[in-house]
């Protein structure tokens, strides 16, 4: 997904989103994890048993996101994706 924007920037708009997310859902999270390693967000998260983890990495012109989700999440997988999309659009829609 293009940026267009610097990556500290992309950063601060990825923390104030996740923030957001984590304000609104973390309840349904047993667990929950995030940090960074250099340009790359580091993730992951538990709900009703079934643990998802990824990266959120940013480049010079793009953020480039990948996800690792449990078996039995398998069919959920086009409306996760989807998801993803659509809000990482929203986030640099402005940019």
């Amino acid at each position: 997904m293009p940026h267009r924007t610097d990556k500290m920037t992309a950063r601060q708009r990825i923390e104030e989103r996740l923030h957001q997310i984590l304000a609104t859902y973390g309840h349904y999270l047993s667990e929950s994890d995030h940090h960074w390693e250099g340009d790359r967000l580091v993730f992951s998260g538990k709900a009703k048993g079934m643990k998802a983890s990824g990266t959120v990495e940013i480049t010079d012109s793009e953020v480039i996101i990948d996800g690792k989700l449990p078996l039995l999440a398998k069919p959920f997988e086009p409306r996760i994706k989807n998801t993803i999309e659509r809000e990482a659009a929203a986030i640099f829609r402005t940019a």
